[in-house]
């Protein structure tokens, strides 16, 4: 059975597999031969016309990683000199000036190789991650060396998982050292998860296998609320509801055939969609919404009412406060609307987002799930889940609303919020690869491939 997660080592991790080698330390001498016989044997492979390679290496035991690389590509028959200044020359820069444990900015010395290692615009190799990444956090507080290759050992670790830090590490390829793996604090989502999601049987009905409620779609952005519920039905829910404004009525129905309708206004909200919740086994909130203080109100008088797992997303957002509920609950802000949540700006949010996700989900009791390219479902208690197999044609403005219909339909299926989000992430990636372009993807083409990306 495929996996269904991949382990992201902490500093503190990587260091505590080390440490349970066999004859540790002993056997350090080991381990970094392994290490540089690696990050040599991948830089001939990804450069095989270099001849010339400068190997910037540090004090520490990553410095010792990049000396062996050196030596075993000067034995290859290559040139290769320990060297931080006077890059011009070579065809290539092995990186082996900070490991797993740096953190923080690099002092002013320090500082300055990078910039002279990014200023002569040759190809890097990084020896475990690169230069001035935070390998537990992928956070960035000053010069950070611009990597085309990164040679990690053992397991991949955080940082090059997390943004910033994953911009920076180029592609990034994992070398096995002899490390025993072990379980960490937090894991990539895999592929294999989506086997996790149930699937109709024989005995289904259109409400057994999923009865989502989705709320939203006022007049301008009616579109939002109707990808929400075309994206639950194609994610495998037999019974959509979508519920919107009475004005966007006609618009709904024009847009999305298969949901049933149902119009409210602000005077008959709380009554009528309570009334259809009691149909519905999840609800869906917030795409198209609207903001003013009436539709405030309903966000949160439906999730201190309904005991119906959740997505809360867009509009739902909105100002909105914790809300003391058992039922599962999955926020699914981008950078802007979580700094709004967390009261900060959205800069820092992007320097600190695996921080920012894990705060958020402490403080609303509810897993949240941050958007963007290294997408983060961190849930209360410190758990931690990366979902980045999602291209960047998902940059375009609709296919949240398609995350949030799926995150929708797989909660109705009875998946706990953490794998329901983290589900919901690996199947809205993998609609986005299956398109036939990347160029010019809009929202709507992922409703047609979202089976195909589920069934795999």
């Amino acid at each position: 059975m495929p996996e269904s997660y991949e382990s992201l080592y902490s500093a503190a991790e990587m260091r505590a597999a080390e440490e349970r080698y066999p004859g540790y330390p002993s056997t350090i001498p080991d381990l970094m031969e392994r290490a540089g016989t690696a990050v040599a044997r991948e830089a001939m492979l990804a450069y095989p016309a270099a001849r010339s390679f400068a190997c910037v290496c540090g004090g520490g035991s990553n410095g010792g990683d990049g000396r062996v690389a050196a030596r075993v590509l000067r034995e290859g028959g290559h040139v290769a000199d320990e060297i931080d200044d006077g890059l011009g020359g070579y065809d290539v820069v092995i990186d082996a000036l900070f490991g797993t444990g740096f953190s923080g900015a690099p002092r002013p010395g320090a500082a300055a190789v990078i910039a002279r290692i990014n200023a002569a615009r040759l190809p890097v190799v990084a020896v475990d991650l690169p230069s001035g990444v935070d390998a537990s956090t992928g956070e960035i507080a000053g010069e950070v060396v611009e990597a085309d290759l990164t040679v990690t050992f053992h397991a991949p670790k955080v940082g090059l998982a997390v943004a910033p830090g994953r911009f920076h590490a180029g592609r990034v390829v994992v070398a096995d050292i002899g490390l025993d793996g072990e379980a960490t604090a937090m894991r990539r989502a895999l592929p294999g998860l989506l086997d996790e999601v149930p699937r109709r049987g024989a005995r289904s009905t259109k409400y057994s296998a999923g009865s989502v409620l989705v709320v939203g779609g006022r007049p301008g952005t009616t579109g939002a609320a109707c990808l929400s519920a075309m994206a639950a039905l194609r994610a495998d829910a037999g019974y959509v509801t979508l519920a919107v404004p009475e004005e966007s009525l006609a618009a709904a129905e024009m847009l999305a055939l298969e949901p049933v309708k149902l119009p409210w206004s602000d005077d008959d909200a709380l009554t009528v969609l309570t009334e259809a919740a009691k149909r519905a086994s999840a609800l869906a909130i917030g795409p198209g919404l609207g903001r003013s203080e009436a539709r405030r109100a309903l966000v949160r008088d439906l999730l201190t009412r309904l005991d119906l797992p959740a997505v809360v997303d867009a509009d739902g957002l909105f100002g909105l406060e914790p809300v003391d509920r058992d039922a599962a609950t999955v926020l699914t802000p981008h950078a802007g609307e979580l700094a709004s949540l967390l009261d900060t700006d959205s800069s820092w949010v992007d320097d600190h987002r695996l921080a920012a996700a894990r705060s958020a989900a402490e403080r609303f009791g509810a897993t949240v799930l941050l958007k963007g390219a290294d997408t983060i479902v961190a849930s209360p208690g410190g758990e931690v889940v990366v979902c980045d197999a999602g291209p960047p044609s998902l940059a375009t403005a609709g296919t949240g609303d398609v995350l949030t219909g799926v995150v929708g339909a797989f909660l109705s299926k009875g998946l706990d919020a953490p794998t329901a989000a983290a589900a919901a992430a690996i199947a809205h990636g993998r609609a986005a690869s299956l398109a036939t372009h990347s160029a010019g993807l809009v929202a709507g083409d992922l409703l047609e491939l979202l089976p195909a990306a589920i069934d795999g």
